[in-house]
C-alpha cells in the first residue's frame, strides 16, 4: 500500500484507503476475467493507484483503427470519488481537450460508487462514437462537429492516423 502524504490523509483515512485498495484489486481481477470490448487496463509498475488503459477506436467512428492510451489515477477515497482519467494520445474531439482531459458527466458530478473502471472505459468508447457537442470541452471542435460534420470527421480521422496508429 502506498504511504499517505499530508494531502491525501485529509481526503481518506488509512481505513478508507485500505477499502479503496481492496476495491481497486477487485476491479483489476474483474477486468482481467471479463475485459470490456476493445479496452484493456491495469496498473503502471507496482502502483495500484495509477493505471494505464488502452482503447481501440470504435469501428463506427472516425477513430477506427486507432489505439488510444489513457491514464487513470485513483483517489485515496475511491470509489466515493471518481478516478482522474485522461487521454495521453492526442484526440480531435469536442469533449477531449489538448491536455487529454475528458468532459464526461460520470467522471464529475454524475459519478457513483456503483460505477467501475470497466464502465468508465465503455462510456469513453461510447463518447468516441457519439460526441456531445452540446456540452463541449473544446467549443471550436463542437462548432465544427455541429455545423460541418464531414470536416470534423475528416480532421478526427487525420489525427487518429497521425497520433493513434501503431
Amino acid at each position: 500500500m502506498r504511504p499517505l502524504d499530508a494531502e491525501s490523509s485529509k481526503e481518506a483515512s488509512p481505513r478508507g484507503e485500505r477499502m479503496a485498495f481492496r476495491r481497486i484489486i477487485k476491479e483489476l481481477k474483474d477486468l482481467q476475467k471479463d475485459p470490456p470490448t476493445s479496452c484493456s487496463a491495469g496498473p503502471v509498475a507496482d502502483d495500484m493507484y495509477h493505471w494505464q488503459a488502452t482503447i481501440m477506436g470504435p469501428n463506427d467512428s472516425p477513430y477506427a483503427g486507432g489505439l488510444f492510451i489513457v491514464t487513470i489515477h485513483f483517489p485515496p477515497d475511491y470509489p466515493f470519488k471518481p478516478p482522474k482519467v485522461a487521454f495521453k494520445t492526442r484526440v480531435f474531439h469536442p469533449n477531449i481537450n489538448s491536455n487529454g482531459n475528458i468532459c464526461l458527466d460520470i467522471l464529475k458530478d454524475q459519478w457513483s460508487p456503483a460505477l467501475t473502471i470497466s464502465k468508465v472505459l465503455l462510456s469513453i468508447c461510447s463518447l468516441l462514437t457519439d460526441p456531445n457537442p452540446d456540452d463541449p470541452l473544446v467549443p471550436e471542435i463542437a462548432h465544427m462537429c455541429k455545423n460541418d460534420p464531414s470536416r470534423y470527421e475528416s480532421t478526427a480521422r487525420n489525427w487518429t492516423q497521425k497520433y493513434a496508429m501503431l
